[in-house]
């Protein structure tokens, strides 16, 4: 069985929606503060309380910015900040690597998506709103709260998203706002007579980077309810957004099918340094897999055939990529289809440190662990040890613990 959580947005979402709902699911307050302590940001407090939305209770969460009344500046510590300097704040953290990576995910999402609204490259994509630290605060607060709550699945109904205008700093948009509406593409959207922007570009982000499909409640195991607050109230509306949590059917979620991309192009007058750092900034800006052969070109010139497989929406920000560092004047991509093995990232404690350790399980049995190489390099480096050493400890530590594991 796997540990499933289930967004029910019959009122939409944003960050600090999803936030309260895990609150109001049973994640602990004062660990989620201890972990966002960890972050590079000061200036704030937290604030949960609990809020009655058209006559249904719920839990509101709130990032109070000192100076600030919330309440009347429901975005508050406006900051313009670029994608590099918030990745930035995430990776000086002390947050685990899984939280790191994943909250790197969401905003990586949310620049592309920006970029794509407003036809500029994702180096330019300045953010306003998204930018500020309670932003920040509620897609790092929500990654925690995931991997606190162990949560391993995630999927979510049709989203009510709202209709009208809404005033931003970029001027009057339709709702969803552009970066919302190319956030939800592939997911399944709806409006109703509500005048208002029911789904935030922040909530929009998160439900895209970690929901592996969007329609009706699943079969579940169900263990816990969740609702979350959002700030507006409708009189016969409830502005809340719930969360399920249970047991799935491993079987539904291992090898999975994906329609991913592969770009390629043949390179003959590249060196490998260029190649090499092309292939570290592609992973770094979406590329699932990137790979560089040796071929024999025309004319018998020899060349190099490099690869990267993508997801569709990292599409336009890696051709950027190969034709602003490579000598390539094109690139080919075509559609291909994967199916991967479910995967997850489990901590162990050895001798040297926590090692995490990357996990892959076909129908709920584990086929597959690796120690994650870095960390374990850093801790033999600080250890004074071969890596293989710590490698082979973070193995046995795994497995002597695996037997809790297996069959979820």
């Amino acid at each position: 069985m796997v540990r499933t959580l289930y967004f029910d947005c019959f009122a939409g979402a944003s960050g600090d929606m999803i936030v309260g709902a895990l609150l109001d699911l049973g994640l602990d307050f004062e660990a989620l503060t201890r972990e966002l302590a960890k972050l590079p940001l000061r200036g704030y407090e937290l604030e949960r309380r609990e809020v009655r939305r058209a006559h249904l209770r719920g839990t509101k969460f709130t990032v109070r910015i000192e100076g600030e009344d919330h309440e009347s500046h429901p975005v508050s510590g406006h900051g313009h900040r670029r994608l590099d300097e918030i990745l930035q704040i995430i990776r000086s953290s002390e947050l685990s690597a899984r939280v790191r990576e994943r909250a790197e995910a969401v905003f990586r999402r949310l620049a592309q998506a920006e970029a794509r609204a407003h036809g500029c490259a994702v180096e330019e994509v300045a953010f306003h709103e998204v930018g500020a630290v309670d932003s920040i605060v509620d897609i790092v607060g929500a990654c925690v709260g995931f991997e606190l709550l162990a949560i391993e699945r995630f999927l979510a109904s049709p989203i009510h998203v709202g209709r009208g205008f809404l005033g931003c700093a970029h001027g009057r948009y339709p709702v969803p706002v552009p970066a919302t509406a190319e956030l939800l593409q592939g997911a399944w959207v709806y409006t109703s007579d509500i005048e208002a922007e029911l789904v935030t570009p922040t909530g929009a982000a998160l439900l895209a980077t970690v929901c592996e499909s969007f329609g009706p409640l699943p079969e579940m195991r169900l263990e816990g309810i969740g609702y979350g607050a959002g700030t507006r109230e409708f009189p016969d509306f409830p502005n809340l957004l719930r969360v399920m949590l249970g047991e799935t059917r491993a079987a539904e979620s291992s090898g999975a099918r994906e329609r991913l991309l592969v770009l390629e192009t043949n390179l003959d007058d590249a060196s490998p340094q260029i190649l090499g750092h092309v292939m570290e900034e592609a992973l770094r800006a979406g590329a699932l897999d990137a790979f560089a052969v040796p071929v024999v070109m025309k004319k018998g010139r020899p060349g190099v055939w490099l690869v990267l497989l993508c997801r569709p929406e990292d599409r336009d920000a890696l051709l950027a990529l190969l034709f602003r560092e490579t000598p390539t004047l094109g690139v080919r991509f075509y559609e291909v289809e994967r199916r991967a093995l479910w995967r997850e990232i489990l901590s162990v404690e050895t001798s040297y440190g926590t090692i995490p350790v990357k996990v892959a399980s076909l129908s709920g049995e584990i086929v597959n662990a690796a120690p994650e190489f870095e960390a374990c390099r850093q801790a033999a480096e600080r250890h004074r040890v071969p890596v293989r050493e710590v490698m082979l400890a973070a193995l046995v530590e795994f497995r002597r613990n695996v037997g809790s594991r297996e069959g979820r």
